[in-house]
Order: C-alpha cells, then structure tokens, then sequence
C-alpha cells in the first residue's frame, strides 16, 4: 500500500496527490476472517469535516459494496505525526490511513455507515503502513 521508497540519503518522499482524488486509493476487495463474504471497496473523496458535521477530523467517503461509508479520521493523529515527523500528511496518505482502518473493520465484519478513528489508531496506522 505505502509507495513512497527511501531515496539516496536514507529519507522516505511522501506520497503525492497525483490525479484525480477518487484514484487516490485503488479499489481493493476484503475478505472477512469471519465469513467466506468479501466487500468491495472503492474511495471516493475526502473533506474536512469541521464545517460539515462539526467534528475534529478529516472524513474519507468510500463505497463498500455500493454503500456509501464514512471514515473519520481524528485532527489530532494528524497533528501528532506532524509534530513527530516534522512534515504533514498528504490528501492521499490520509486517504490509505482511512482505507486501512475500514479494512480492518470489514475483515471483522464490522460495516457501519460511519467510523471514527482515534488518535491513537491514526498513528497505530501512519507506522503500519510506513508512512514517515
């Protein structure tokens, strides 16, 4: 999932916001651990949702199975790693923060309309997928 490579002087480059928003995040396929059932996932954008649902993230919409799915993820992850790595996210690094957490919660079959990811989940995230 994490693109971004060590260049020559051992630093990681961050994952640009190339093209358009919705190819952000290639559709991929769940499978549950649970259940011989698979969800299709696809992005589709991301906005800040202080001003539309007055809460401190950044929500992610994805389609899951053609049902539309919200991922919120907490400003305060975000800031965490900015003060840790001394650079912010990208649009499309938050977009594979929330795309992974919705595929640990369909691999468990839990599918609901909106989630929440705390803080400590958007760091636990940030360093599974290898972002730097």
């Amino acid at each position: 999932m994490n693109e971004s490579k060590p260049n020559r002087a051992g630093t990681v480059n961050i994952i640009p916001n190339r093209g358009p928003m919705s190819e952000f995040v290639t559709p991929f396929d769940v499978p549950s651990k649970l259940t011989d059932e698979t969800c299709h996932v696809q992005f589709s954008h991301l906005w800040n949702a202080i001003t539309t649902r007055h809460s401190d993230t950044v929500d992610a919409k994805f389609f899951v199975d053609g049902q539309g799915t919200v991922v919120g993820v907490a400003h305060t992850g975000l800031t965490a790693f900015r003060d840790r790595a001394a650079r912010g996210l990208t649009d499309r690094e938050v977009s594979l923060v929330a795309a992974e957490y919705l595929r640990e919660r369909l691999e468990q079959e839990d599918l609901r309309p909106l989630y929440d990811v705390s803080r400590d989940d958007v760091l636990r995230l940030i360093e599974k997928i290898g972002l730097r």
